[in-house]
């Protein structure tokens, strides 16, 4: 009964943690049984990420760890200590949509918006990856994240059109 009430009080201690979220060194305390989307939205109030199944089978908390898409859901708070974090928040800089999200809005590949952060986050890193990318390489890269309102099809035509755009201000 002892060692279990010391596991108890170690799991409600704090712990402190150093990363860069959207380009910005920050420092969290949190309880270490919180996973990166808790620390994320309660934490750090960042709720642009959505809190989804929790099982890692929707997508909707896809974030960029290190520029790779990691579903926010699975990975521990703590795991990612010193690491680079940008969620859908970081995307616009100064006030001009990334060419994602202007994409995304002008070819109506949101409806109810829900699936939309971590799509667009699973885009950047693939569009930062392969700047010209095929369409069955883009549904391959969103295969993970799942939408209940589209066919995907404006997804897809959104994600080549950003693509577009992107090479042309390169």
């Amino acid at each position: 009964m002892g060692a279990a009430r010391g596991r108890e009080a170690l799991l409600r201690r704090n712990v402190q943690l150093r990363l860069h979220v959207n380009g910005e060194a920050v420092e969290v305390s949190f309880p270490p049984y919180k996973t990166l989307l808790e620390v994320l939205r309660e934490d750090l109030g960042l709720t642009g990420t959505k809190h989804g199944c929790e099982l890692g089978e929707c997508g909707a908390c896809a974030v960029l760890v290190d520029g790779e898409p990691q579903l926010a859901c699975l990975v521990l708070g703590l795991e990612c200590e010193g690491r680079s974090v940008e969620t859908v928040e970081g995307l616009a800089q100064g006030g001009t949509l990334h060419p994602l999200q202007a994409a995304f809005a002008d070819l109506g590949a949101a409806q109810c918006g829900y699936c939309t952060p971590g799509m667009l986050m699973t885009a950047k890193a693939l569009l930062e990856r392969e700047p010209a990318p095929s369409r069955e390489r883009i549904r391959e890269a969103i295969s993970g994240n799942l939408c209940r309102c589209t066919g995907y099809a404006q997804i897809v035509e959104a994600i080549e059109a950003a693509a577009r755009a992107m090479r042309e201000r390169a």
